[in-house]
C-alpha cells in the first residue's frame, strides 16, 4: 500500500497542494454510502414522522430513538471494537452528523451524544474507563452530555470556578459548582466535567447521573433546537470516585481542547446537511409557488439566490471531506493497540486545529445564508412554523455559537496560525519576505488564450496566497507578540484564510473530477469555482485593504495599496449566465448537486 503523505496543518497557504492527494465527496467507498443510507432511513422513517413530539420534549421518545441509532450502529463509529463500536473512520463519522442534520432537534442530541459526550473518553479514557461506559454509550443505553460551559465561563473555558475537592481518605473528590447550557442534560446518564483540583488544576471528570450532588434545573426556553435537552447542572458536594478522573489531574484542558477541535470540523459537516436540506425545501417551493403566471424559480433573482445557495454548499462540503481527508491519513499514524491511543490520536488531530476552526465558522455562516435566502425564497410562508425553513432558520443560528463562538475560532485561526510560524513549525515568516519582494512585481492576473480549465483560478488561488502570507507577515512585524490584543486585525485575516481554504478546496476538487470524469461531466463544479473565486477575490481584496489601512498610514499605506491593487487585479467571469446555469441544474434536480 502506498504511504499516505501526512502535510502539517495550515502548511496548504504556502504549498501547491496536488488534486490528486484531496479527498472528496466522489471518494466516499461502498462503506460510506451503507452508512449514508442507513442514516437517511432511520432520518426518514423513524425521525422524521415524530418531530412534533420530539419539538415537545418528549424525552422518552428521544431515548426509545437513541436505542434504535444505537442497533443501527450510528452511535460506535468512533468507538474501538473491543468496547461495543465499530470503529470506522472520521469519514464516517462526519457522514453520520451530515445526514442525522435532518433530524431536526434529535440530530443534535444523537450529534452531542457521539461527539463531545462521548470523545473525551473514547480519546482520553483508560481502559477501565472504557470498559466500564464505552458498551452501553455505544448501544444508545446510557446517553452523554458534555458540561463545561459556567454562568462567568464560556469561550474562556480556563476561567471556571468549578472546585474538585479531595476527601480525607483519598477516595473520592466532591465537585462544586454550576454548569450551564448543557446539551443533553435533562436526561444523561454520563456527564464529560471539569473543576479545578487545588485552585488552579484543570482537571475532567466523568460523572454519573446517580452520584450524590447532582440536580438538574430547568429545560432553557430556546429559539430553536426545541426538541433537544438544554439545562443547568448543578454540582453540590458531587461526589465523584478518584477512578473517575479523565487523563490527568490538571490536564483537563487538553482534553477540552481538542474535543473541540473535532466538534468545530464535525459541526461544519452538520451545517453542510441542513443547508442542503434548506436548499432543497426552498427550490422545490419555488417549482410551486406561481406569481405572474409562472413559477418563481423562472425569475433571475431566484435563480441568483438558488445558484450562490447550491455553490456555497459545494465549497462547505468540499472544505469539510477535505479536512476529514487529513485527519484520517494522520490517524493511520497512530498505533492502535498502544495503551494511549486515544491520546495519541486526539492529537494528532489538534494538528489540524487551525483548518477544524475555519471549518466552523464558514460552515456555521454560510448555513446561516442559505437558511435566511430560504425563508426569503418561501416569502410569507417562510414566516411561518407550518413549512420547514422557520424551523431550519430559528434551530441553526446558534451553530454559530456551538463550539466556541466564530468571533474566538476568528481569533485561533489567525493567533495559532502566528505561533506555528514563530515556531517554525512552518516557514511562514521566511515566505512572508519572499513574498515581500516580489510583491511590486506582480502584475494583474489575465486568462491566457490557450490555458487549461480552471487554470487561471488556480492562479488566483496562489495569487491569494500570496497576499495572505505578506499580511501574515506585514501583521507580525508591527505588533510582534501584541498582536493577540489586536482581534480587528486576526478577525481580517482569519476571513481571508477561510477564503484562502475556501477557493482551493473547491478548486481541487474539481481539478480532481475532471482528471476523473472529464471536463464535460465536470461542468456544475467548474461554474461553481468560477463562481465562487470570482466573488472569494473581491473579498479577500477588500479584506487586505481594510487590514493595511489598520496598520499602515500616509506614503507606505499608499505605496502598499497600490501594489495590492496590481496584484489583486484580475479579469471577472460572467457570474449572471453561470449563475443562470447552475440554478437551472439545482431547479431541475430539485435538490443540491454538483454533478452534471
Amino acid at each position: 500500500m502506498k504511504e499516505k503523505l501526512i502535510r502539517k496543518g495550515a502548511s496548504f497557504f504556502l504549498e501547491d497542494v496536488p488534486a490528486r492527494e484531496v479527498f472528496t465527496p466522489e471518494d466516499f467507498n461502498e462503506e460510506h454510502q451503507m452508512i449514508i443510507t442507513t442514516t437517511e432511513r432511520f432520518v426518514k422513517n423513524e425521525v422524521t414522522p415524530n418531530i412534533e413530539k420530539l419539538e415537545h420534549k418528549d424525552w422518552e421518545l428521544s431515548r426509545k430513538l437513541m436505542l434504535q441509532a444505537g442497533e443501527l450502529g450510528l452511535l460506535g463509529a468512533e468507538i474501538e471494537e473491543q468496547y461495543g463500536g465499530s470503529q470506522m473512520d472520521m469519514i464516517t463519522a462526519l457522514l453520520i452528523v451530515e445526514h442525522c442534520s435532518a433530524a431536526g432537534s434529535f440530530g443534535l442530541t444523537l450529534n452531542d451524544h457521539t461527539g463531545i459526550g462521548s470523545e473525551p473518553l473514547i480519546y482520553f479514557g483508560n481502559k477501565a474507563q472504557k470498559e466500564k461506559y464505552l458498551p452501553f454509550i455505544a448501544r444508545g443505553e446510557k446517553i452523554g452530555a458534555y458540561a463545561l460551559t459556567e454562568p462567568g465561563a464560556g469561550t474562556d473555558a480556563m476561567s471556571i470556578k468549578t472546585t474538585a475537592v479531595l476527601s480525607p481518605d483519598g477516595k473520592y473528590y466532591k465537585l462544586d459548582g454550576t454548569k450551564q447550557f448543557v446539551t443533553n442534560g435533562g436526561f444523561a446518564d454520563i456527564i464529560f466535567t471539569y473543576a479545578k483540583v487545588g485552585g488552579d488544576k484543570m482537571t475532567a471528570f466523568i460523572l454519573e447521573r446517580g452520584f450524590g450532588g447532582i440536580s438538574t434545573g430547568a429545560e432553557e426556553k430556546k429559539m430553536g433546537l426545541r426538541g433537544s435537552s438544554t439545562c443547568t447542572i448543578f454540582l453540590d458536594g458531587a461526589k465523584v470516585p478518584v477512578e473517575n478522573v479523565l487523563f490527568e489531574i490538571g490536564r483537563g484542558h487538553a482534553v477540552a481542547f481538542n474535543i473541540l477541535d473535532m466538534g468545530r470540523f464535525k459541526l461544519a459537516a452538520g451545517s453542510v446537511g441542513v443547508a442542503k436540506l434548506a436548499l432543497e425545501n426552498a427550490v422545490k417551493y419555488s417549482k410551486e409557488r406561481v406569481q405572474f403566471n409562472k413559477p418563481i424559480c423562472q425569475f433571475g433573482l431566484i435563480k441568483h439566490k438558488i445558484a450562490e445557495m447550491a455553490t456555497r454548499i459545494y465549497i462547505a462540503e468540499s472544505m469539510v471531506y477535505r479536512t476529514g481527508g487529513l485527519v484520517d491519513a494522520i490517524l493511520e499514524t497512530v498505533d492502535r493497540n498502544a495503551d494511549d491511543a486515544g491520546r495519541r490520536a486526539a492529537k494528532s488531530i489538534s494538528e489540524y486545529a487551525i483548518e477544524c476552526s475555519i471549518n466552523k465558522v464558514y460552515a456555521s455562516e454560510m448555513l446561516s445564508y442559505v437558511a435566511d435566502e430560504a425563508v426569503q425564497m418561501y416569502g410569507g410562508y417562510g414566516f411561518i412554523e407550518e413549512y420547514p425553513a422557520e424551523r431550519i432558520y430559528r434551530d441553526n443560528r446558534v451553530f454559530r455559537i456551538f463550539e466556541g463562538t466564530n468571533e474566538i475560532n476568528r481569533v485561533i485561526i489567525s493567533g495559532w496560525l502566528m505561533r506555528k510560524g514563530l515556531k517554525n513549525e512552518i516557514p511562514l515568516f521566511t515566505e512572508a519576505e519572499n513574498v515581500k519582494d516580489k510583491l511590486s512585481t506582480m502584475k494583474p492576473l489575465s486568462p491566457g488564450a490557450n490555458e487549461s480549465c480552471l487554470e487561471y483560478q488556480h492562479k488566483l488561488v496562489d495569487r491569494a496566497k500570496k497576499i495572505f502570507v505578506f499580511l501574515c507577515g506585514t501583521a507580525a512585524q508591527k505588533y510582534g507578540m501584541a498582536i493577540e490584543e489586536q482581534q480587528e486585525v486576526l478577525g481580517l485575516l482569519a476571513d481571508i484564510a477561510q477564503e484562502v481554504y475556501a477557493m482551493e478546496s473547491g478548486l481541487l476538487r474539481a481539478f480532481k473530477s475532471i482528471e476523473s470524469v472529464g471536463v464535460e461531466q465536470s461542468k456544475t463544479k467548474t461554474d461553481m469555482v468560477q463562481l465562487y473565486v470570482n466573488d472569494a477575490m473581491l473579498k479577500v481584496g477588500n479584506y487586505a485593504r481594510h487590514l493595511l489601512a489598520a496598520m499602515e498610514s500616509g506614503d507606505t499605506l499608499k505605496s502598499q495599496l497600490d501594489m495590492l491593487g496590481k496584484a489583486l487585479q484580475f479579469i471577472p467571469v460572467n457570474g449572471v449566465q453561470i449563475r443562470r446555469d447552475i440554478a437551472n441544474r439545482i431547479i431541475e434536480a430539485e435538490k443540491y448537486t454538483c454533478c452534471q
